[in-house]
């Protein structure tokens, strides 16, 4: 069945309504090609674009040829082919290009094709015709012109008429929203001093200092705690510094004397207005007051911008004067840049210290010349680079967060091509050779490799002590597990030595990616058992003797070495220290590891008929002492779960007492059996009861036999609310925690499928719950949405997060129910807060809602549950909400400030900066926002071999490790909520959040919303 957004781009854009622009807008706002695109832009995009799909090597267009098509790649990948002329048979594939990619912007100029452009696989493209493109080009040309760079740069200007009003004034209010950087902050600079004057009249003054008066004047430090205390944005005094540092950059505030950057110092610095002195009189007069709400998006602005400039800021220092803060925020953003995903934290810790910052302005600059020596490494920070060669032309583009010119400097060769800007401006972060070369030395010369038969089987990194110096411990940098875990053994006897606690710590937490807990438990068992045959040590002359009898070639009888019972003992309660590390580790829920219960027996048995009471007895302390006490109960619970509806399915619920807040934690296993209805194209349905891991062929065969078919025939498929199937794969397992919230689990035989259509029950509700929630407290809305949300985040084990990211096959026997279930909760939420709305009829009761809805998500945030906040947020984000001026503009000056404040926590620049910003400072018990967590462990493993020459890439363990331990830290305690007040209807708004009913459909939304409110805003 053809999706719906693709059948709405099939239809001629004067065809399409609304409605269906909302839905073609839903699917083209997540792709990256567009991220750099506005709103309003990408809503005529969606506009103008058709859909085309092609099969493999199908050729899209060839060299030399006119250009008639923009395009976006949805999915799949193109080659770009290039040759030195039309007569040349020898083409280069230059690169390709994938899913998010943008080309063909040479129809602007109506230049010809500089490349063939060939399908590898089934792609997927959105196009736009010439004369299309051209009319969203005359509309949008400042952003078009940054996205589309040096072609854009060539379009002729229309003319335009200046206004030579004075824009010093406050009620210039459009320049904010100007695409001219140096409008937006030069406007944002006259608001802020506006403030300072009107509302701080002591911040701007004139001040003296060795005998001069310096007119007008701000001191650093008190900038940046007026900032602090001006805007709920900014977390410490080192983001204040960046903000400040835009202004500084852009000429609005500068240092009096015109020799430092903005630091958070006893240092003067002045407006621009106070500089030039176009103010006559004493400050203050006449200064038109600033707008509160504008103030507050200006610092919106700043907030997001600041990052980038204090990252400038820091890399213009020298290396030398690079404070441990400083080193640590550079750290902090190499760790996000993909060209770096690679290298070892070590190696990262090395160029944050000496790596620099360069910045380029001009569209076509040169940055390397072909055939120039090799001095450098690059890193894009921001902007575009065309890579070009003598007689081929442009053959590429590097992009931001990719790097160039390194292999100049590995094979100390001269540059292959020219490095040439696309975009106006480029940010760089540039390592030069003589550093580059240092640390590859260094690098090398830290580096311990212990080999057997010619080969590595451990790598280890000598540590760095705080000055800098070497010291004598080492991390574990990669090797095989049976050496790891030799490792973990000869140094658990110093396991409080951080260092060493730490390799240990990271290797329990994420040693089920690479290794079964099976073979973890033979390994650890080979090494006890070993001990009680061994007693020098020299196992391979023991196993020897045992095996001949302990006849020597001559036939006389050999003595065996006496056992050392001490190192014997010794050996052995390094292993038994080593499992109780590992129970230890474990989370308070042994759903996750059942196999190491047999192997524990064991060892108590082993234990028990050595006769060694005294280590028994430090075996089971050890284990009592740990959080893991049903460790032994062999209990096998079944939970029995009704399932009529999603949203209940796989919840653990409190206590019955209305005032206990503690956790209780069930989470799902495989073995959990699960109720839930099947239905069947007759509009029948069963309700059958399996475990939750069991396979979809389970399923299909009761759904062959119920439909007389062959189980080869039957298909097993979620039905969506939208019409959209589904089909799951025979070995799939848990598929009943990844049904929507309105989806439904279906059976039918594979040539019927097309022809079943969505039941009635998924519509939706067709009325709003507004009476309801209109007399419920905000604050307790968000404070049983965070109580259930900690319910459901208790429930996630840690492996599910490496299950979902490493495939789930690699796990047999894993599951990610409740993971599934966490997430599903956040799409609910959002769904919830737009169907709400969208049921609203009358505009007041809207306006109301808006505001509940702000209120709640604030609360939420002060509870620091970012999955109920974001999620709410979303849902007034989404086109079908944010398309409701009329509604919006009802909405109190105080509330749309709160709403535009909230926005930017939700900016995906540079890796959800501001977000982590926020979150950095935060103590537990708090809720991430998990679906970035998730993106942070795809991009761990997508950047980063699992196995590397044969031996297991540890470093990248101990990333994984590290997002695992965060979860941890966020869980650590259980949520309370202090200072709520008891309600009367509590019970009821608990019954309300964890029974939501919502549409998510997002066409019928966007119906809903033009009924609502009939002409979007253009």
């Amino acid at each position: 069945m053809v999706a719906e957004w693709i059948s709405c781009l099939d239809k001629r854009p004067c065809d399409r309504s609304g409605e269906e622009l909302d839905i073609i807008y839903s699917r083209l706002k997540d792709v990256k090609a567009f991220e750099e695109y506005d709103s309003q832009l990408l809503q005529q995009i969606c506009y103008y674009g058709y859909y085309e799909d092609l099969e493999k090597g199908i050729t899209l267009y060839r060299q030399g040829d006119k250009g008639t098509n923009w395009y976006a790649v949805l999915s799949g990948s193109l080659d770009v082919n290039v040759a030195a002329s039309e007569a040349d048979r020898n083409v280069v594939t230059v690169c390709t290009l994938g899913v998010g990619a943008a080309f063909g912007e040479s129809v602007l100029d109506d230049s010809a094709r500089a490349a063939t452009v060939i399908t590898c696989e089934y792609t997927e493209l959105l196009r736009v015709e010439r004369n299309d493109l051209l009319k969203v080009w005359e509309r949008n040309r400042e952003v078009m012109s940054n996205v589309f760079g040096e072609t854009a740069a060539n379009m002729p200007s229309p003319a335009t008429n200046s206004d030579p009003s004075n824009t010093n004034t406050v009620e210039n209010k459009p320049a904010l929203d100007s695409k001219n950087l140096g409008d937006r902050i030069s406007f944002i600079g006259q608001q802020i001093r506006s403030s300072l004057l009107n509302n701080h009249p002591n911040v701007i003054a004139d001040r003296q200092i060795s005998l001069r008066t310096y007119r007008r004047c701000c001191v650093g430090s008190q900038l940046v705690d007026w900032m602090i205390q001006e805007c709920s944005l900014v977390h410490s005094r080192q983001q204040g510094v960046g903000m400040w540092q835009v202004l500084l950059e852009e000429g609005v505030l500068k240092h009096v004397c015109n020799e430092y950057n903005f630091e958070d110092k006893n240092l003067f610095y002045r407006f621009k207005e106070d500089d030039c002195g176009s103010e006559q009189g004493p400050p203050g007069t006449n200064v038109p007051l600033a707008d509160p709400m504008l103030l507050q998006e200006c610092f919106a602005t700043l907030a997001i911008m600041g990052p980038d400039a204090l990252m400038r800021l820091i890399l213009r220092k020298p290396p030398k004067e690079r404070t441990a803060e400083d080193l640590d925020y550079i750290y902090e953003e190499l760790l996000h840049i993909k060209a770096l995903s690679h290298l070892t934290n070590s190696v990262k810790r090395e160029l944050a210290s000496c790596i620099q910052g360069e910045s380029r302005d001009g569209v076509g600059t040169v940055l390397i010349k072909q055939g120039d020596e090799g001095k450098s490494w690059y890193i894009i920070l921001k902007g575009s680079v065309n890579v070009t060669i003598f007689g081929k032309g442009v053959v590429g583009q590097i992009h931001e967060g990719d790097d160039f010119g390194k292999l100049a400097l590995v094979n100390d060769a001269p540059r292959a091509a020219s490095i040439i800007l696309r975009d106006e401006r480029c940010h760089f972060l540039r390592v030069d050779k003589e550093d580059f070369n240092r640390i590859l030395r260094d690098v090398e010369a830290k580096t311990e490799r212990l080999k057997e038969n010619g080969k590595d089987v451990l790598v280890l990194e000598k540590l760095s002590r705080s000055d800098g110096s070497q010291s004598n411990k080492y991390t574990v940098m990669a090797g095989t597990p049976e050496k790891m875990v030799y490792y973990i053994l000869d140094c658990v006897d110093c396991m409080d030595d951080d260092d060493n606690n730490s390799f240990v710590e990271d290797f329990f937490m994420t040693f089920n990616v690479f290794l079964s807990v099976d073979k973890l438990c033979g390994l650890l068992w080979n090494q006890f058992s070993e001990t009680l045959s061994t007693g020098d040590g020299s196992d391979d002359e023991t196993k020897s003797d045992d095996k001949t009898g302990g006849d020597n070639e001559s036939g006389d009888k050999t003595t065996k070495a006496p056992i050392d019972v001490k190192a014997t003992e010794q050996k052995k309660i390094r292993v038994i220290k080593a499992v109780l590390r590992w129970i230890e580790l474990l989370p308070n829920k042994m759903g996750e590891d059942l196999e190491l219960l047999p192997f524990v027996n064991m060892l108590r048995s082993s234990l028990h008929m050595e006769g060694m009471l005294s280590l028994l007895a430090l075996f089971e302390r050890g284990i009592d002492n740990s959080d893991n006490t049903n460790l032994y109960k062999n209990v096998t619970r079944k939970a029995r779960i009704s399932s009529t509806s999603r949203a209940k399915l796989s919840r653990p619920t409190f206590d019955d007492g209305e005032e206990s807040r503690s956790i209780k934690q069930e989470p799902l296993v495989p073995a959990t059996e699960v109720k839930f209805e099947l239905h069947y194209p007759d509009q029948t349905c069963d309700n059958l009861r399996l475990p939750l891991g069991s396979c979809v062929s389970e399923i299909a065969k009761h759904a062959s036999e119920k439909l007389a078919i062959n189980p080869e025939d039957c298909v097993v498929f979620e039905m969506k609310s939208t019409g959209e199937k589904v089909i799951f794969k025979e070995n799939s397992t848990c598929v009943i925690t990844t049904l929507g919230h309105n989806g439904r689990l279906f059976a039918a035989p594979k040539d019927n499928i097309d022809k079943l259509k969505p039941l009635q029950c998924q519509e939706g509700p067709n009325t709003s719950s507004f009476n309801d929630l209109e007399i419920m407290s905000s604050r307790e809305i968000a404070f049983q949405m965070t109580l259930y949300d900690f319910e459901l985040f208790h429930c996630v084990y840690e492996s599910e997060l490496v299950v979902s990211i490493f495939k789930k096959e690699n796990f047999p026997g894993k599951i990610v129910g409740n993971l599934n279930c966490f997430v599903e909760r956040f799409n609910e939420v959002q769904h919830w807060v737009t169907t709400e709305i969208c049921l609203t009829p009358l505009l007041s009761k809207r306006v109301h809602l808006l505001r509940k809805f702000i209120k709640i998500a604030q609360h939420c945030r002060d509870f620091q549950n970012m999955m109920a906040f974001f999620g709410i947020i979303m849902g007034l984000s989404n086109i079908a909400i944010s398309r409701l001026s009329q509604t919006w503009e009802k909405l109190p000056g105080k509330f749309r400030k709160l709403f535009k404040e909230f926005e930017t926590m939700l900016d995906p620049t540079r890796n959800h900066r501001t977000y982590r910003l926020a979150m950095a400072k935060q103590e537990p018990p708090f809720i991430p926002f998990m679906p970035l967590l998730l993106k942070d462990m795809t991009f761990i493993f997508e950047g980063n071999k699992t196995v590397i020459d044969g031996l297991i890439n540890f470093e990248k363990m101990h990333m994984i490790a590290n997002t695992i331990r965060y979860i941890r830290l966020a869980r650590k305690e259980n949520f309370v909520g202090d200072n709520i007040p008891l309600v009367k209807n509590r019970a009821e708004i608990r019954h309300y959040v964890r029974n939501l009913h919502v549409i998510d459909n997002q066409r019928t939304l966007s119906q809903l919303s033009h009924r609502l409110e009939k002409k979007a805003e253009n």
